[in-house]
């Protein structure tokens, strides 16, 4: 017998890995639609809007340039680097240095990476929950293991320095933060942010800080940003961010990362192995958005604040659900626990995924469970999608659970 049969075809890490339950709800969501099922998606993390066409008609510039048909340099194009660092301090406050920029292909890349620069096998990471259905396989991947620091609807799903400290251990490598969040919509206050700068800070701690979604916040909600705010933390902290959120450019899969020197190298060394440069026309579209106008940026911001307002408003009416206000992002995130246990349409509720699944087959809406981010008992609803369907999606929740 062959030696190569005593092992399992599939490596152990990538085997371990669990699909994108997001992207997993939107798949099934477009099989129901292609049989002729009118499903209205609550799923997809992804703006309904155009890129700009300013934007558009950059990359098309672009593509006729033939040097943008070869290889450039693996960090990312020299003009897009400066832009981002001109970009930082026009959002953000702070300077920082051009070199100390590495261009990804979309923000994911940036959080693999950045998670890949500084977790060894069995460092523990601290990971705020809800928290995006990525981060803990990214952590895994890495040989680290992730830490769940659970904040509740009560608190906003925001967790406090306390709750973090009782976590922490000597293997205690880094935290990683998302603010504003998904899946949950909550924005970190400046305060709160200052707090737990300095206390990883004081503990050593390293802070990976997901600003995918710095643009996106509403009410009297601030985008804050950690570094800005505690300066000493800067040798220690990676910045992840992109325009796929901000210039509704999800396709385009454009991000970058920002930190110390040799984080950076280290990463930049692993992208050029990985993906080498991203792809150029992408990069000149990127460029054209984070050196522009944030004008476009702020009318597709009214547009979801004027669908967070509703959709909060008619979540709110369902009996049974909690619904903190999200300030950021373009989620809600209401609590079922109050209905666990109880029969909708024919079924006993015993967890938020079966409620999603009764959602789905009985409403024909798709949103996803709470488990796809961490403890059961939630769902989350995106309201990046186009008033009429947002309120008809809405209805006919109202209308099964209330039978």
């Amino acid at each position: 017998m062959s030696t190569l049969n005593q092992h399992p075809r599939v490596s152990a890490r990538l085997g371990a890995i669990a699909p994108s339950a997001t992207l997993a709800v939107t798949k099934r969501a477009k099989e129901l639609a292609a049989q002729g099922k009118n499903v209205i998606g609550f799923g997809a993390g992804e703006p309904d809007f155009a890129t700009p066409d300013y934007i558009v008609e950059a990359a098309v510039k672009a593509a006729r340039n033939p040097n943008m048909h070869k290889y450039t340099a693996n960090d990312g194009l020299p003009a897009l680097r400066e832009a981002i660092a001109t970009k930082t301090l026009r959002d953000s406050g702070y300077e920082i240095n051009p070199a100390n920029v590495l261009v990804t292909n979309g923000g994911k890349q940036a959080v693999f990476q950045a998670i890949a620069a500084v977790v060894s096998a069995g460092d523990e990471v601290l990971l705020p929950a809800p928290y995006w259905t990525t981060y803990p396989e990214a952590i895994a991947l890495a040989g680290g293991k992730t830490v769940e620091v659970f904040a509740n609807a009560a608190a906003e799903y925001k967790v406090t320095v306390e709750q973090l400290e009782a976590a922490r251990t000597e293997k205690t490598k880094a935290l990683l933060l998302c603010s504003p969040s998904n899946p949950t919509g909550s924005v970190y206050t400046p305060a709160e942010l200052t707090a737990i700068g300095k206390w990883a800070v004081e503990k050593g701690i390293w802070v990976l800080t997901d600003e995918i979604y710095e643009h996106l916040v509403y009410e009297d909600a601030e985008p804050a940003h950690i570094v800005k705010l505690v300066p000493e933390l800067a040798d220690t902290c990676i910045v992840m961010n992109g325009v796929a959120k901000t210039y509704a450019m999800t396709g385009w899969r454009v991000g970058w990362m920002l930190g110390p020197a040799d984080v950076i190298k280290a990463a930049s060394n692993f992208q050029s192995h990985l993906t080498s440069n991203v792809n150029n026309i992408a990069q000149m579209a990127a460029l054209e958005a984070v050196s522009g106008s944030l004008d476009a940026v702020y009318e597709m911001r009214e547009a979801f604040d004027r669908r967070r307002r509703l959709m909060v408003s008619m979540l709110s009416e369902i009996p049974g659900l909690v619904v903190p206000n999200p300030k950021g992002a373009f989620y809600a995130y209401p609590s079922v626990e109050a209905l666990l246990g109880e029969e909708i349409a024919g079924t006993v509720i015993t967890s938020s995924a079966v409620l999603a699944d009764v959602i789905l087959d009985k409403a024909e809406v798709a949103v996803v469970p709470g488990e796809a981010f961490g403890p059961s008992g939630f769902i989350r609803l995106s309201y990046a999608l186009n008033d009429r369907d947002l309120e008809e999606g809405v209805q006919r929740i109202q209308k099964l659970i209330r039978g």
